[in-house]
C-alpha cells in the first residue's frame, strides 16, 4: 500500500531570510517552498512519473499556490481525513484552521494510490504529483458546509457537481515550473521580500476591476484605528477563474497595471493571486485571509457580502451582507490576521466620498450608478462619471468588450 502522507509533512521550507521580511508569521508557522531547483532535478523528478496529464485552470491554481507556499502548511492535495476534517471543522486534523479543501479531482478509474503522474499545461511541465489515496467525496456535504447550501443553483455547488470528477485524491507535490500567465504572479516570499517589514500589511482582495469607490475603500483603510502608523495596502486580485459573468482575468490585469501608473501611490502595492474563486461567502473569507498571511498581510478588509453569490434561479443571495465579517471576526485570533471593516462610502454632490452614514446625517444628495447601468454606458460610448470610475480603467475596458 502506498505510504500515508500528510499534506502538512515537508522538507522544503522558504529560507530565514525572506522570512524575515515580514511581521507575519506564515500559517502553522513556516512558508512551504515545493519547488525544484536545478534543471537536472527537475528531469530527474520528470522522468519518474507513471503518467502525464494536462491540469484543468482550477488545478493549476491550486498547484501553484501548493508549490509557492500560498496555501501553506500544505505540501499536497488533501487526502481523505484532511479534506474530511476541513469540509466538516474548517480545520486541518491538527486543528489549525483552514477554509475550503484543496483536493485533486478525476474520472480517471486507473489512477491509483503509488502512482506519480506530472501535470503539465500544454507542453510546460508544472509539478509531479505522487498519489497517496483515493477517495469518493461526499459533495452533497462539502457544498453544504462550505458553500451553506447544496443545491446547483449555487455557482461553487455547480462547480463542484459538474465540472469536479467522480474521485478526489491525496498526495505530495514537487513543483518543476510555475505557469506562464498574462499577469505576473510572484510567489509569497518574493511579495515579503518587497513588503516593508516593520509596518501593518492591509490586503484588499477583489475579483473586478477598481474603480473609485473601491480606491476610497482602501486608501482610507489605512486610517483605521486598527491600522498602525506608517502601514500600507497590498491590493490582491485574484486574476483565475471566477464566475462565468465577470471580466476575463487578463482584462482585469490591464485595468489593475493602469491605475497603478494613473495613481501611482507609494503606499498602495499591487501583486496578482493565480486563484479560482469558489464563491464560498464566509468561508472563502477565511481562506483568502490565510492565504494574504502567507504572503505577509496582518490584516485583511473585509467588505460587504464578499465573495458573496446569488441564486442562478431566484437572484437571492446566499449570505448575510455581514456573515462574512462575523465569521472573520470570530476567527480573528486563530488566524492571526486583524479584519477591517469596509467603509459604506456613498458619493455625494458636496463633499465626494463620504460613508452613508455621515452622508444621511448631514443630508447630503447621494450620486447613484448600477454595475448595471455602468455596463450599458460603457457598450454604448457614452461618458462615464469620474467620480465612478477612473479614465484609465474605462479606456481598456472599451478596448476589450
Amino acid at each position: 500500500p502506498a505510504q500515508t502522507f500528510n499534506a502538512r509533512k515537508s522538507l522544503s521550507f522558504a529560507s530565514p531570510t525572506q522570512l524575515e521580511a515580514s511581521k507575519q508569521v506564515p500559517h502553522g508557522g513556516t512558508l512551504v517552498d515545493l519547488m525544484v531547483k536545478s534543471d537536472e532535478e527537475k528531469q530527474s523528478v520528470v522522468d519518474s512519473v507513471d503518467k502525464v496529464m494536462q491540469a484543468t485552470d482550477r488545478q493549476l491554481c491550486d498547484i501553484e499556490l501548493i508549490m509557492n507556499g500560498g496555501f501553506s502548511p500544505l505540501t499536497g492535495f488533501m487526502e481523505e481525513a484532511a479534506y474530511k476534517s476541513v469540509v466538516e471543522n474548517m480545520a486541518l486534523e491538527d486543528g489549525l484552521i483552514f477554509g475550503l479543501p484543496v483536493i485533486f479531482d478525476t474520472d480517471d478509474e486507473d489512477l491509483q494510490p503509488g502512482m506519480k503522474i506530472l501535470l503539465k499545461d500544454g507542453d510546460r511541465d508544472i509539478a509531479v504529483v505522487e498519489f497517496t489515496d483515493k477517495y469518493v467525496p461526499d459533495k452533497p456535504l462539502e457544498c453544504l458546509k462550505c458553500y451553506g447550501t447544496s443545491e446547483i443553483e449555487h455557482p461553487g455547488s455547480l462547480m463542484v457537481a459538474t465540472q469536479r470528477g467522480k474521485y478526489y485524491m491525496g498526495g505530495k507535490v514537487t513543483g518543476v515550473n510555475f505557469p506562464i500567465r498574462d499577469f505576473p504572479c510572484r510567489t509569497p516570499a518574493e511579495v515579503r521580500e518587497s513588503l516593508p517589514d516593520d509596518v501593518d500589511v492591509v490586503a484588499f482582495q477583489c475579483r473586478n476591476p477598481v474603480h473609485r469607490a473601491h480606491y476610497e475603500l482602501f486608501t482610507r483603510a489605512l486610517d483605521d484605528p486598527l491600522i498602525g502608523e506608517g502601514g500600507v495596502v497590498l491590493v490582491h486580485p485574484t486574476c483565475g477563474p471566477t464566475q462565468a459573468d465577470d471580466i476575463p482575468g487578463n482584462v482585469r490585469y490591464k485595468t489593475y497595471e493602469v491605475l497603478k501608473e494613473e495613481t501611482a501611490n507609494p503606499r498602495v502595492n499591487w501583486e496578482y493571486l493565480p486563484y479560482s474563486m469558489h464563491m464560498a461567502g464566509p468561508r472563502e473569507a477565511i481562506q483568502h485571509m490565510i492565504i494574504r498571511k502567507n504572503f505577509g498581510c496582518t490584516h485583511f478588509i473585509i467588505g460587504r457580502d464578499m465573495a458573496g453569490s446569488k441564486s442562478s434561479v431566484t437572484g437571492e443571495d446566499f449570505y448575510g451582507a455581514y456573515d462574512a465579517q462575523d465569521i472573520a471576526n470570530a476567527n480573528a485570533e486563530k488566524l492571526g490576521v486583524t479584519p477591517v471593516p469596509s467603509l459604506n462610502l456613498v458619493y455625494t454632490e458636496e463633499e465626494g466620498y463620504v460613508t452613508a452614514d455621515a452622508a444621511k446625517e448631514k443630508g447630503l444628495e447621494i450620486k447613484k450608478l448600477s454595475g448595471t447601468k455602468f455596463r450599458k454606458m460603457l457598450r454604448g460610448g457614452e461618458d462615464i462619471p469620474e467620480w465612478f470610475a477612473f479614465k484609465s480603467v474605462v479606456s481598456v475596458l472599451r478596448e476589450n468588450q
